[in-house]
């Protein structure tokens, strides 16, 4: 397995059993398990660049395909990096804290639903986006983190009068969308793209 993939498990399994050693009020092994975050994040965000330099090593020249995944995986691990952030920043509001931690776990969506899509639903694929003929099956993680956070807010709001979280997810979400979807066809972003593969 390439450190990435175990970078992203162990994300995983420590989201997982942060929220449960909160729900058996385990809080002083919860706050030790947290610091092991000051070192995973900065690991998963290395070993997803050296992935992507990795799969882009051999190419001369970037062509739009290339600068489009330089932006689903940078832009991922910048959305990613902010709702840590905000999570770190609001870690004493554990309610706000462990819904941005949630929430990380959106930016990180697309590679999942990509191979169910590509192994398990090929026949879609030729409906799906597309990019100069390239389906792009990450349109339908986009689709489901967007819907899923809007039942979310809707949810918190209805339940908790909160607003101040998903909905500010949400956006963050929308934003990465957006570049992944948009920047590719932008010189500064083939320039930054060749900067950052060479």
């Amino acid at each position: 397995m390439h450190l990435h993939g175990m970078a992203l498990i162990l994300w995983c399994l420590m989201l997982i059993s942060q929220a449960y050693l909160i729900r058996v009020n385990k809080r002083p092994l919860h706050r030790f398990i947290g610091k092991f975050s000051y070192v995973l994040v900065p690991f998963v965000i290395f070993t997803t660049l050296d992935l992507l330099r990795y799969k882009l090593r051999d190419i001369q020249e970037l062509q739009t395909m290339n600068n489009f995944f330089v932006a689903l995986v940078v832009n991922a691990l910048i959305a990613f990096a902010i709702l840590y952030g905000l999570a770190m920043y609001n870690r004493k509001k554990p309610t706000v804290h462990a819904r941005y931690m949630a929430c990380t776990v959106f930016p990180m969506l697309t590679p999942a639903t990509d191979r169910i899509i590509h192994i398990f639903m090929k026949p879609v694929v030729p409906y799906l986006y597309t990019i100069e003929g390239h389906p792009i099956a990450p349109v339908v993680g986009f689709f489901i983190a967007d819907l899923l956070l809007i039942g979310l807010c809707i949810w918190d709001w209805r339940s908790h009068n909160r607003r101040n979280v998903f909905p500010v997810v949400l956006i963050i979400l929308l934003l990465y969308h957006y570049s992944v979807l948009n920047f590719y066809k932008f010189q500064f972003w083939k320039s930054f793209s060749a900067w950052l593969v060479s």
